[in-house]
């Protein structure tokens, strides 16, 4: 797995967690939510490709 990956999901935690925050603070709730999920799609999508690989592995790994 590279590094790479895992600092930029770091990194967008990190932005996501700051955002939602003072979303919540300003009393924005909804659009808090939204950062959050927002984020957690983002973080799927980075991490697409590395599920298939591992889906690949799998079912080569078992003769599917």
């Amino acid at each position: 797995m590279d590094i790479s990956l895992i600092i930029k999901i770091a990194g967008l935690g990190i932005l996501v967690a700051v955002a939602s925050q003072i979303l919540g603070k300003t009393g924005r709730d909804e659009q808090a939510t939204f950062v959050t999920v927002a984020g957690i799609i983002t973080a799927l999508f980075l991490l697409i490709s590395k599920i298939r690989e591992l889906f690949d592995l799998i079912t080569s790994a078992f003769g599917i």
